[in-house]
């Protein structure tokens, strides 16, 4: 076999912003973060940090990572999976954006947000090649590879948790503070369709189970 071409020195993870080491008693393992989490919540985690920057591990961040791999896998479920290849088309200018950010000292927090402009264009269109440029582009990433349905009824499916709940709100909240609609609009579809609804009033926004 071939040695590897690159080695690539990560940075530290911190446990809420504290170096993690057990003299602190806030040292863990993999094997126990699994039997929390998904490993691919737990994938996604990771690679929405820079390689490069310490890696800031709470159980908010593992949250805020499941909710967003749910909305990703929430836009491929409107189309039908079988149809989805995961063929890339690489002359599509997110494709290229996508390719340009890993080019770019494999900037993966760049490349999810492309992936999150895909869903976004799917939510909208439910166009069969853009759900295919989704699955294709986060496959080299090693996401989305499992059937949408089966994803989410592991994880977010119809009882979210608390935590989780408040942790979208937050999202929903920024991104109407930043005036992204769009996007705010398909928090409160998400969790709508997880059966929470959400009430705004007065500046606050309240939820509650369907």
């Amino acid at each position: 076999h071939d040695y590897v071409n690159y080695w690539m020195h990560n940075g530290f993870v911190r446990v809420d912003n504290e170096k993690m080491s057990k003299s602190l008693g806030n040292f863990f393992t993999v094997r126990e973060i699994l039997k929390r989490y998904d490993s691919e919540v737990i994938r996604y985690f990771i690679l929405r940090a820079h390689y490069r920057s310490a890696l800031n591990y709470s159980d908010q961040h593992l949250n805020d990572a499941k909710a967003s791999l749910s909305r990703l896998y929430t836009a491929l479920k409107k189309v039908d999976s079988h149809s989805v290849s995961g063929d890339i088309d690489w002359s599509h200018s997110l494709a290229s954006k996508f390719k340009e950010a890993l080019d770019d000292d494999f900037n993966t927090p760049e490349a999810i947000s492309v992936l999150f402009d895909l869903a976004s264009e799917l939510n909208r269109s439910g166009n069969l090649k853009v759900a295919q440029l989704l699955k294709g582009l986060s496959g080299i990433l090693g996401l989305l590879e499992r059937d949408p349905s089966e994803f989410l009824q592991s994880s977010v499916a119809s009882k979210l948790s608390e935590v989780d709940i408040e942790s979208m709100i937050n999202q929903r909240n920024e991104a109407r503070a930043n005036k992204n609609f769009a996007k705010a609009d398909q928090l409160r579809k998400d969790l709508l369709d997880a059966g929470v609804v959400l009430e705004d009033s007065a500046g606050k926004t309240t939820w509650r189970r369907s």
